[in-house]
């Protein structure tokens, strides 16, 4: 048969043939959120760790936790706070945004709490993250010897 002689499916011929979905299609923003990648995160704002960023999102670290330490357990509630926002817009700009600065900023926010060096020890395991991530994209494709070629 000729492909120019097949008639065009009707619609509810369309329909009926169609490939059936388990779900049905997202709407609404749930459309928009079915889009983001799972990995979304670790490729949104993800600067080269160098060793002098590094250093600089320590210092943030230590400094923001040090603070927090003489201000008191208590300390002084504003002060503290903008402490924490400072420190995590600057931890975002030095070694970027990781999901795991989300929950040190709101254990921050608890007033005794905030005495541990919840900065630093989020910084330490970003650092280390981030380090494994670059160099498993760093890492060359493996050579494979296929026969008759030599390795020089």
């Amino acid at each position: 048969m000729d492909p120019q002689e097949v008639p065009a499916l009707s619609a509810e011929s369309r329909r009926v043939f169609a490939p059936r979905r388990e779900f049905p299609a997202p709407s609404g923003s749930a459309r928009l959120v079915s889009r983001v990648k799972p990995d979304y995160f670790e490729t949104v704002n993800t600067p080269l760790l160098t060793p002098r960023r590094i250093a600089l999102a320590y210092t943030v670290a230590l400094t923001a936790d040090a603070i927090q330490v003489l201000l008191g357990p208590l300390g002084w509630m504003p002060f503290d706070e903008i402490l924490d926002v400072i420190a995590m817009i600057l931890t975002c700009v030095l070694i970027g945004f990781h999901p795991l600065l989300l929950p040190t900023f709101l254990v921050e926010l608890i007033p005794i709490v905030d005495v541990l060096p919840t900065w630093t020890a989020c910084v330490a395991v970003v650092v280390a993250l981030r380090r494994k991530q670059q160099q498993a994209s760093a890492a060359p494709p493996p050579v494979s010897n296929a026969p008759g070629v030599i390795d020089v």
